[in-house]
């Protein structure tokens, strides 16, 4: 990834600690011990998935939605403690929408992204045999716990999916991929390696499916690298949980 300097930035205190380049030997943004906790958080949680959601999935679907904003700015502020004196997050996103236009460029770029990575997730799914019968109906009964039933609920998980978008691109593509390219020396590496992390940390899914949605992390990972920004890559996240829910409330 570009060094900082070609981020757009703001007046605010969040841009006071600029990093060096991320590919530039002593460019963490980050300790190293700070980066093995988060993904032994990340890693454990997915393993343990099961196990934490059960209890709450008995309250109901909204009480799910709610942990799960939660948990999201949990992770959010560990990342937040451990890159704060070296990068403001203004920075680690690309700075922010200057003019209207920039906000339809980017609103562009998300969109064409989205309908491409449909076709890469598509050839992906035919590969692995998840577009048989069998297996939607296995994943939909597996995804249930997180799939709309009502109009209160569906509103809710637009908000769960906005949160998403913000949160695990800020996590997974603006600090470990920063992060693993810094400690690598290959931005492509990490890229590689923030999308691995991003698929194992999808445990509930099932193994095929953390494949997928790694390929999936890979694309976001490559749009971030290309634009200098997570901004499109938070539209496009945001947007696909969003009909991603919707679908499957069709589906039931």
């Amino acid at each position: 990834m570009a060094s900082d300097s070609q981020f757009p930035t703001g007046s605010s205190d969040l841009d006071d600690h600029p990093p060096r380049h991320c590919g530039d030997q002593g460019g963490q943004l980050a300790s190293l011990w700070h980066t093995i906790l988060l993904v032994a958080i990340l890693v454990l949680a997915s393993a343990n998935g099961s196990r934490i959601r059960h209890p709450l999935a008995a309250h109901g679907k909204l009480t799910v939605y709610v942990w799960t904003i939660c948990w999201e700015w949990i992770l959010l502020g560990i990342t937040w403690l451990g890159i704060r004196k070296r990068i403001g997050l203004r920075r680690l996103v690309g700075g922010r929408w200057n003019k209207l236009e920039d906000f339809f460029r980017d609103l562009g770029i998300a969109a064409g992204f989205w309908l491409v990575a449909l076709l890469v997730l598509g050839t992906g799914a035919k590969v692995l045999h998840l577009d048989q019968a069998g297996k939607l109906e296995s994943m939909r009964r597996s995804l249930g716990f997180l799939t709309p039933a009502s109009g209160l609920e569906l509103a809710v998980w637009l908000v769960v999916s906005v949160n998403a978008g913000f949160c695990e691109e800020v996590l997974f593509r603006g600090y470990l991929q920063r992060q693993f390219g810094a400690l690598t020396g290959s931005m492509f590496a990490g890229v590689l390696l923030s999308a691995a992390v991003f698929g194992a940390s999808h445990g509930y899914e099932g193994a095929a499916r953390m494949f997928l949605i790694g390929i999936f992390g890979f694309l976001f990972g490559l749009l971030s690298w290309w634009r200098k920004s997570l901004r499109p890559g938070m539209i496009a996240h945001a947007w696909h949980d969003a009909v991603s829910g919707a679908m499957l409330r069709m589906l039931k």
